[in-house]
Formats: structure tokens, sequence, C-alpha cells
């Protein structure tokens, strides 16, 4: 006779930080670097004719097309499997870093097309790789994961702004270097589709149901409430950076920006690693409202900066503030989503950086450009806005604590009992309680 036990879970130390995940490490660093190394887009839209109030639209609307297509990326990742997802959104990202080698002006619609499409490609490699790191631990450690694979894009972002100025830290930026910066990015997302066929080689996705529950009603059933705001303020502290630091740079006759985020990355990265398990021990919410704070109190940190070297000062705190939060409020917002839906809920999530992006990048070229015109000070000014609003969503967060750290409800809705049922075929339940250290199909001692 044999007994159909609970089978063992494997141990987490030695599934979780596998072979699979230092590829996917290395896939990650190399796009990162490729990303990064976009930070100098600005000097792009410059060399175009372009405006501060051009570079903040162009950014902006990019957001758009990665908005509309995170949920049905996310779809997507469930329905085939973040394998197919994240190598095709590499691809699709060096063919778009090549594409601006042909464009011209930026007041055409080219520019803008082309825009979206690589932030589609960077919203599907993000989500995709995120949800494959993330489904090879526990719930408790999905904020560690998904935090420890993030110190992958802290080192690529200190080795792509290193390369930008390498490529482009001269006072006048002629063409050609334009053209190295998108040819190199390309080169790096190619190579990164290697490393990331590699990582999810021997991943096996189950097979597509054909039960699909309404996504809308998936939505309503597990949104994970005040953090959907929290994500939207966090694209928006962070994404400042990254597009208006070479512009506030170039107004204070600094010509190199890597000090930033090479002071930037390392904090970020000693920061995640020692406090990788606090997520675990504390909750969320803790790390949420530090994270916040520190973004906010980065930004004021800018008004400090007159030379290059004080450039450290916003660097530190955008470090530690971006050790905590991002993977908190990734991690916060996808736990309230089933395991089989969790593509979904790792790029709704990650389209909240994408709204903040959208709201910020915007909101913040509009304050720069018409506050000189009122007499203000452009960047202090904005500064100071911004970092008002992240101070103001995160005491707002805090006094309406929802359910965004309750795990997703044991009894499943009918939908998802259909796809269970679909999924997997009917089995003998034995009556031992989980967590049995018997393995499935054991010799029982006492059968006959």
């Amino acid at each position: 006779m044999i007994c159909r036990l609970h089978p063992i879970p494997p141990a987490e130390s030695s599934t979780a930080y596998g072979r699979p995940f230092w590829l996917a490490y290395v896939a990650n660093t190399l796009v990162m670097v490729a990303v990064a190394l976009l930070f100098r887009y600005a000097d792009f839209i410059t060399l175009l004719g372009g405006t501060k109030l051009n570079l903040g639209w162009i950014v902006g609307v990019g957001m758009v097309g990665s908005l509309a297509m995170r949920l049905l990326l996310g779809v997507s990742i469930d329905h085939y499997g973040p394998r197919v997802v994240w190598v095709g959104s590499v691809a699709l990202f060096a063919v778009c870093c090549f594409a601006h080698l042909g464009i011209t002006s930026c007041h055409g619609p080219a520019i803008y097309a082309v825009r979206i499409v690589l932030c589609c490609a960077i919203a599907g490699i993000f989500g995709a790789s995120m949800t494959f790191i993330s489904g090879r631990a526990s719930v408790a450690r999905m904020a560690e994961m998904i935090g420890m694979l993030g110190t992958s894009g802290f080192i690529g972002m200190v080795l792509g702004t290193q390369l930008g100025d390498f490529l482009m830290g001269t006072a006048e930026i002629e063409y050609r270097q334009v053209s190295w910066m998108f040819t190199i990015a390309g080169l790096l997302g190619t190579c990164s589709m290697l490393f990331a066929f590699l990582a999810t080689l021997d991943h096996r996705h189950p097979a597509p149901s054909t039960v699909r529950p309404p996504l809308i009603a998936l939505l309503r059933r597990y949104h994970p409430g005040m953090v959907l705001l929290v994500g939207v303020a966090m694209g928006i502290g962070l994404g400042l950076p990254t597009v208006f630091l070479r512009t506030y740079a170039a107004e204070l006759n600094i010509t190199r920006i890597s000090l930033f985020f090479s002071v930037y990355a390392p904090t970020a990265i000693l920061t995640r690693v020692l406090t990788r398990r606090l997520p675990e021990r504390l909750g969320n919410t803790p790390m949420i409202l530090f994270g916040l704070g520190g973004q906010a109190i980065g930004l004021l940190l800018f008004l400090l900066v007159h030379t290059e070297w004080q450039l450290v000062l916003p660097g530190v705190a955008y470090g530690v503030s971006h050790a905590v939060l991002f993977p908190s409020v990734v991690a916060a917002g996808s736990s309230v989503f089933p395991e089989g839906h969790r593509g979904l809920a790792t790029t709704l999530m990650l389209g909240t950086w994408d709204v903040g992006l959208l709201v910020g990048a915007p909101m913040a070229g509009l304050i720069v450009h018409y506050s000189g015109q009122l007499g203000l000070p452009a960047y202090p000014t904005m500064f100071v806005a911004m970092a008002g609003v992240l101070a103001m969503v995160g005491i707002m967060y805090g006094a309406t604590r929802r359910r965004s750290e309750i795990p997703h409800p044991a009894v499943p809705a009918p939908y998802e009992r259909r796809l269970h049922l679909a999924a997997e075929p009917a089995r003998r339940i034995d009556s031992k309680p989980p967590g049995s250290s018997r393995r499935e199909d054991a010799p029982c001692k006492h059968g006959g």
C-alpha cells in the first residue's frame, strides 16, 4: 500500500540563490548598465534642439505605453511564463536602442513611438525577472529576493553612469557620442538576452489553463489599496534624478554626474544586504515609511549641492531610501495576490512606478520651466515641491494602513477553484497535516 503524503518543499536557502538566480543577476546587471547609460537621454534631446519641457513630455509620454502594457504583460507572464516575456522584452529593448540611431527630430511622432516601445520593453524585462525570482521563495521572503536581485541594478547603475561620463562627459556633445551611447546600450541588451535565456532554461511553467478569470474582478478582489499610491510616489521621487540630474548639474556647471550614482549604488547595496531580513521581521509598512522619509530628505539635500563632490549628500540619502523602499512596496502589493497571479501582481506594482514617472516628469518639467518665469529659483522650487508630495503620501499611508500586508484569502474565488481543478488532476488526500517530513509515495510503515 502506498500513502499519498504532502511532499517536502525544497530548502529555500538552496533553491533561492542557485544557478538560475546568479544568471538572472548577470542578465539584470547588463540590461541595467544599458538603462543607466541612457540616463544621458537628456543630451540626446538637447542635441536634437529640444528643451527641458520637451524632455519631460517625451519621458512622460513614454510611460503611457509602458503603463498601458503593464496589465497585458502581467497576464502574459502568468499565462506563458516569465521566460517568454523576459527574453522577448530584452530583444525588443535592443531593437529600440538601435532604432534611436535613425531619429533626427524631437518634435515628430517617431521619437515618442520609439520611447513608448522602449519603456514597454523595460517594463517587460523587470516584471518578468522579478516574477521569476520571487517565485523561487516563500511569500515571507519575497521582499528579500526582490531586493537582492535589485542589487544588480545598483551595480549596473554605477557602471552605466561611469560609461556615460566616459563617452559623453564633455562640454559639447557631438552626434557620434550619442550614436555610441545607443549602439552600446543595444549590444548590452543583446548580451543580457543570452543570460536571461540561460537563467530560465530549466524553468517549467504550467500549461496555460483554458479558464481565464475576469481581469477586472481579479484586480478588485486583490488590489493592495493605499500601497498603490505609495508606488506612484516612489516613481516620482526615484525617477527625478534619472531625468533631471543632468540638466540640474549643467546649470551648476557640473559636467560629470557619475559621482551621485557611484555613491547612490554602493550605499543601496550595503543597506539592502544589511536590512534584507527586516521586512520579514518587522513587516513592510515600517520599511515603506522610512523609505519615503529618506527619499524626501534626499530631494531636499539637492539644495545643498553647489560643487560636484556635494552630490554625495543626496546620493547617500537616495541609496538608503531606495534600498528599503522598492522591495517593500513591490512585496506589499504583490503578496495579496495568489501565487498563480503573481506576474500580474508584480507588473501592477511596477506600473505604479510608471504612473509616478508619467505624473512626476512632466510636473517637474513644468515647475522648472515656469518657476523661472515667475522669479523663483527653478530647481530648488521643484525639489521642495516634490519632497512635499512624498511627505504627504507618507503621512496618508501611515494614517490609513489597510490590508496591504495581509495574505490573500485562504478560500479561493469560484473561478480560482475552476483554475485549480483544471490545472491539477484529482489525487487522494491524506489526513496527515501539512508540514509532514515524509515524502510523497513513501511506503506506509503500518500499511499492508
